[in-house]
């Protein structure tokens, strides 16, 4: 096909189902290696409808680079907009003169925005903050050789693999392999049935515990609607749909399109937002 039959397709939006997206997505021809040339070339003129074109025939690589991802219980139309993200910047920077493909030099710039998001999101990761523990964290269940527990010498191999200490390989296998244990014993009528919370003291009728939970209700309703109320209306309805919906609330790309900006933008002014929040609320605890 020529490269002006692309303009014609439809761009991918963020307002239908996710599969109904990724078969837009997979819809799009591919360039070939002459097209995507000239395309660069004109992007680095400035030409930004070249730029689209670019970024339109490369989402699919997006797609299938955020499915490896699946395995972190994260929502698979984030990954694949941070993906995106990440597209956009590799298209920015990509040189065809340089001799490499966009989709190769693609790959970096979309796996380290989901990365990125991935790290920021997923709550048994929070020790992952340096490089060497990114990487184990990344690595460490593709180098497993079996489901069952790692032995020692497994552990050590991956720990000397990837320049981190063996204690940070034992860490993050447990983190990463633990089970629930139920709180609750089960419903049968057995004497010895006992589960945790048998052991645990009751302390929700101590006077202390109660005037703390009345002070941590109001931080949260009348704090929080207080906090809310100081920003203003575009930061208020960013936040609200991004984390306070029980229906999961918008995406980026839902309010890029509502106001008519980049998810980039969006994802800018809710960072902004969630620290004047932390900001009010921590005013509201000294009061």
């Amino acid at each position: 096909m020529t490269t002006g039959q692309i303009t014609t397709l439809p761009v991918p939006s963020g307002h239908g189902s996710l599969d109904q997206y990724i078969h837009t997505v997979n819809s799009i021809p591919l360039l070939t290696p002459e097209e995507e040339h000239n395309l660069a070339e004109r992007k680095m003129g400035g030409d930004v409808e070249a730029a689209k074109q670019l970024i339109l025939s490369h989402l699919r690589v997006v797609v299938s680079i955020a499915r490896g991802y699946d395995g972190y219980g994260l929502n698979q139309a984030d990954l694949i907009q941070e993906g995106n993200i990440g597209l956009m910047k590799a298209v920015k920077r990509y040189e065809p003169d340089r001799g490499a493909r966009l989709f190769s030099f693609a790959v970096h710039w979309i796996k380290a925005e989901i990365h990125e998001f991935i790290l920021r999101n997923w709550r048994l990761v929070r020790v992952a903050t340096t490089k060497p523990q990114r990487k184990l964290f990344f690595n460490l269940r593709s180098m497993r050789k079996s489901l069952s527990a790692l032995s020692p010498k497994e552990a050590q191999a991956i720990a000397d693999d990837l320049g981190v200490k063996l204690s940070e390989v034992l860490e993050m296998e447990q983190r990463m392999t633990g089970k629930d244990v139920a709180l609750l014993a089960d419903n049968s009528d057995d004497d010895d049935n006992f589960a945790p919370i048998d052991w645990l003291a009751d302390h929700d009728n101590e006077p202390t515990r109660q005037i703390e939970r009345k002070a941590h209700y109001t931080l949260q309703t009348e704090g929080l609607q207080n906090a809310l109320a100081k920003l203003d209306d575009r930061s208020r309805r960013i936040v609200e749909t991004r984390w306070l919906q029980d229906d999961g609330g918008l995406t980026l790309h839902e309010l890029a399109a509502e106001y008519g900006v980049s998810a980039e933008r969006i994802r800018q002014i809710e960072a902004k937002a969630m620290q004047k929040l932390r900001t009010f609320l921590a005013e509201e605890t000294k009061q």
